[in-house]
């Protein structure tokens, strides 16, 4: 559970707009003052938090107020305490849901986890009721079949998509130019270099611009003025097949079936079972050898 690391009272200072919700301060002694300065100073970070990571408007502050005097005197009844703290691992479940559901769906706008099922087997876990699953069971059927029931739905879901891009290989193959290797990258050589060919295990430089098969851009170095290095197998599968069979100085068009790429996951604009299609300048294989 996440703590705020602050006491839950509430200084006029720091939330000016509801002090009229907030108790009468008196100050009548010296404890009456720190009493009030203990107050003020432990809403540090406090209102930031509610407004950036709960998403509280200053029109809400009063029912925030209301909340937090209500939780504050249900500290001292056993069942209030219960209460609100099942209302406060509420809010945290139905983060987990949202979570869950992205990692499911990805930006998908619809809900694809059943929130019912969802709840059915975190209610009776809590309760250590009889469970169609146990913890270590269900633990590892997450981990065993999350990848496979994601990339069933997301391939349900965005079949059309799927099938263009799939359409879009078979008949960008057949073009003029275009060759294909037996794992089904595509590439054309623009510019033929006479340089020496990367390994799997050579850094290099290049300059790229990469796009969807409709031509959105979605990464470009060439836009940034910068070319960028890495090493040839720390990227995609295609790029590090392609890389390796390009003399340096060549410009080659590349591409890149979803397989060879992100498959199903979605990354910014790209989608799932996207086709890749770059420009690819290798300018250089970098020497590891090279005193700096």
């Amino acid at each position: 559970m996440k703590k705020l690391g602050i006491a839950l009272v509430i200084a006029s200072a720091a939330l000016a707009s509801c002090t009229g919700s907030a108790p009468q301060a008196t100050f009548k002694s010296g404890v009456d003052t720190l009493s009030y300065a203990a107050g003020v100073a432990q809403t540090r970070g406090l209102r930031p938090y509610l407004e950036q990571q709960v998403g509280l408007d200053s029109a809400q502050m009063k029912d925030f107020i209301r909340g937090l005097k209500a939780g504050v005197k249900a500290a001292d009844n056993e069942q209030q305490r219960a209460y609100y703290t099942g209302v406060q691992i509420g809010q945290q479940v139905k983060g987990m849901l949202d979570r869950f559901n992205y990692d499911l769906g990805g930006s998908d706008s619809l809900r694809v986890v059943n929130d019912d099922n969802f709840l059915s087997g975190f209610i009776a876990a809590a309760l250590e009721e009889n469970t169609s699953m146990s913890l270590d069971s269900a633990v590892t059927y997450l981990q065993g079949n999350m990848e496979r029931i994601r990339a069933e739905y997301l391939a349900e879901q965005y079949a059309d998509y799927k099938a263009e891009n799939e359409k879009f290989l078979a008949e960008n193959k057949t073009k003029e130019g275009v060759q294909t290797t037996p794992s089904g990258l595509q590439y054309k050589v623009l510019v033929e270099g006479t340089g020496e060919k990367p390994t799997a295990t050579s850094r290099v430089k290049v300059h790229y611009k990469g796009t969807l098969i409709d031509g959105t851009e979605f990464d470009s170095s060439y836009k940034r003025k910068n070319p960028i290095t890495f090493g040839v197998g720390q990227v995609i599968k295609g790029w590090g097949e392609a890389l390796q069979l390009m003399p340096v100085g060549s410009k080659w068009q590349l591409f890149i079936p979803q397989e060879l790429a992100y498959g199903a996951r979605e990354t910014g604009k790209i989608k799932p079972f996207s086709t890749l299609v770059f420009e690819v300048e290798l300018i250089e294989i970098e020497d590891t050898n090279k005193k700096k």
